[in-house]
C-alpha cells in the first residue's frame, strides 16, 4: 500500500504538468452582467437561474444551448458560489472548492474543452501525524499507507452498499440500517487502538463537521466514487484549473450568453402554475416559465416559496446538507517543519495543513477548520490554534473564509447526515412545480465537489426546459 501511494503522485502529476498552462485570475465578466436591478424593475425570460455558482452557470449554459433566454440572479458581488478564487501573498488561491480529478469526468472535460490547462500541487516531503503522546514526523508513504489501510477497513462495506457509485440508492434495500449510523458510531464498532483512533478520526470526522454529525454512508459513497481505492481517494485533491475556479466559471458563463444580475439577493419565488415570479430584496420583479434554484440546500429555508417548500426540502434545509461550521484558510507560516503535511485528530481547531509554496520567510499553507469560535482572519488566533500541533509556529499572515457564517452559503462542502441519503435525497432532487433545484449538495455522484454541482446543473436545466415547453 505505501509503495503504491508514493508512486501514484509523481506519475499523474508529471502528466498534468506537461498539460498545464500559465494563467491569471480573470477580471472581467461577460458584457451582459449588470449590477442589482432597482425597485420596480421588471423583466421576463424563459428561465431564471437563482445563483451563479457552478450549478447555476452550468444550468444557464445548458438552457442557452436549448435556445432559451436566461436571466441569472446572483446575491453576491461575484460568481462562483462556494468556490472563490482570490489572492494571498501575491499568489492565486482558492478560499472554497479547489481540486478536480480525471475521475470527475464532467469538470475535467470542461477544463480540457476550454483549453484552460491544469496545475498539480507539489508533494510534501514528510508528514506530521499523531503519536501516542503528541505528534511525530513520518515519511508520506508510511503515514498515508497506514492511514489508507485504516480507511480501507473503515470502508469495507462500500462495494456492497454502493455497487454503482452514480446511483447511490441502487441498493436502498441494504442501506437503511447503515444509513442511520454516524461516523462516530461506526468508529466505535471497530474497536480501534488509541493511536489508530487518532489517525482515523482525523481522516473521517472533520469531513462532516464532526464524527457525531456526518453519516457513515456519505464517506462510503465517496470511497465508491474513488473505485474503493485508497490511492485514488488520496489523489482526488491534487489537480486544479490553471485559471482558478473563477476563470473556469467565467468561461462557462460567457458561453451561456445570459443576462446576469449581481448583488441581487432573492426574497421570494412564487409559482402560480403558469409562470414563476422572482422578487428580489431590492424590490425588482422577474418572471419566467421556469426557475432553477441553484443555491445550497442550507439556504433554501431563507427564501420565501409560494407554494411553500415541500416537507422533505424544508427538512433538508433545516437539518443542513452543507457542513455548517466549515472554514478554509491560507496562512504564511514560519516554523521548523518546512515542507510538511500536518494532520491532527478530530477535536483540534485546525485539523489539516497542506504545504503549498516555500517563501523567503517560510511556507504558504492551506488550512481547514471546523471550530466555530476560530476567526480564520485573525493571525493571533490562528497561531494559537496551530501551535497546539506545531509549537514553534509563527503565523506571519492569514486569509480565510467562514462558510458557515456566510449568509449566502450557511455552510461549506456537502456531507450528508444519517438517514438523509435514504430518507431525503430522492425527494430533494425532484422539481417542485415549475421550480427545479441545482446544487452539489443533491448530486447523485460527487456531492461536495464542483463535479457534483455541474451534474446537478445539467439535470435541473433539462427539467426546466421541459416546463418551458409546456
Amino acid at each position: 500500500m505505501s509503495q503504491s501511494v508514493k508512486a501514484a503522485g509523481p506519475t499523474r502529476r508529471g502528466f498534468l504538468k506537461a498539460l498545464a498552462t500559465t494563467a491569471v485570475v480573470g477580471s472581467a465578466l461577460p458584457p451582459a452582467v449588470a449590477s442589482a436591478a432597482g425597485s420596480g424593475t421588471r423583466s421576463t425570460h424563459d428561465v431564471i437561474v437563482v445563483g451563479a455558482g457552478f450549478a447555476g452557470v452550468t444550468a444557464a449554459r445548458e438552457l442557452r444551448r436549448r435556445g432559451l433566454r436566461v436571466l441569472v440572479v446572483e446575491a453576491r458581488d461575484r460568481i462562483g458560489g462556494r468556490t472563490w478564487t482570490t489572492t494571498f501573498e501575491g499568489e492565486q488561491v482558492e478560499l472554497g472548492g479547489t481540486w478536480v480529478d480525471p475521475l470527475q469526468t464532467t469538470v475535467w472535460r470542461e477544463i480540457e474543452a476550454q483549453r484552460i490547462g491544469f496545475v498539480a500541487d507539489g508533494a510534501a516531503e514528510r508528514t506530521l501525524f499523531p503519536t501516542e503522546n503528541g505528534f511525530g514526523f513520518f515519511p508520506p508513504e508510511e503515514s498515508f499507507g497506514r492511514q489508507g489501510e485504516l480507511l480501507t477497513r473503515f470502508s469495507e462495506r462500500a462495494r456492497e452498499l454502493f455497487p454503482d457509485a452514480y446511483n447511490p440508492l441502487a441498493r436502498a434495500d441494504l442501506l437503511r440500517a447503515p444509513d442511520a449510523l454516524t461516523i462516530r458510531r461506526h468508529l466505535d464498532s471497530m474497536n480501534l487502538s488509541a493511536l489508530d483512533e487518532k489517525w482515523l478520526t482525523g481522516a473521517t470526522g472533520g469531513l462532516g463537521g464532526a464524527s457525531t454529525r456526518g453519516a457513515y454512508t456519505q464517506f462510503l459513497h465517496w470511497w465508491a466514487l474513488c473505485n474503493y481505492n485508497a490511492e485514488q481517494y488520496y489523489g482526488i485533491n491534487t489537480y486544479k484549473p490553471a485559471t482558478g475556479m473563477n476563470g473556469l466559471a467565467r468561461s462557462i458563463l460567457a458561453e451561456a450568453q445570459a443576462e446576469v444580475l449581481l448583488n441581487t439577493p432573492v426574497k421570494s419565488i412564487a409559482d402560480d402554475g403558469r409562470q414563476v415570479t422572482v422578487r428580489t430584496a431590492a424590490g425588482s420583479v422577474h418572471t419566467a416559465a421556469a426557475v432553477v434554484v441553484a443555491v445550497p440546500v442550507n439556504v433554501w429555508r431563507t427564501i420565501e416559496f409560494a407554494p411553500g417548500l415541500s416537507t422533505a426540502k424544508l427538512q433538508a434545509s433545516q437539518e443542513t446538507f452543507g457542513v455548517p461550521n466549515a472554514k478554509k484558510l491560507w496562512l504564511h507560516l514560519a516554523s521548523s517543519i518546512g515542507n510538511t503535511y500536518v494532520h491532527a485528530p478530530e477535536g483540534y481547531p485546525v485539523d489539516t495543513l497542506v504545504p503549498y509554496k516555500q517563501t523567503s520567510r517560510g511556507w504558504l499553507m492551506i488550512g481547514f477548520s471546523g471550530e466555530p469560535r476560530l476567526d480564520v482572519n485573525n493571525a493571533a488566533q490562528v497561531q494559537e490554534a496551530v501551535r497546539l500541533i506545531v509549537p514553534d509556529a509563527r503565523v506571519l499572515s492569514v486569509k480565510g473564509h467562514d462558510w458557515g457564517g456566510d449568509r449566502f452559503a450557511l455552510g461549506g462542502w456537502s456531507f450528508r447526515q444519517p438517514r438523509q441519503l435514504t430518507g431525503l435525497l430522492r425527494a430533494v432532487q425532484q422539481p417542485q412545480g415549475r421550480i427545479s433545484f441545482a446544487t452539489s449538495d443533491i448530486a447523485s455522484g460527487w456531492s461536495g465537489y464542483v463535479e457534483g454541482a455541474m451534474e446537478s446543473g445539467l439535470v435541473a436545466a433539462k427539467q426546466a426546459a421541459v416546463r418551458v415547453a409546456r
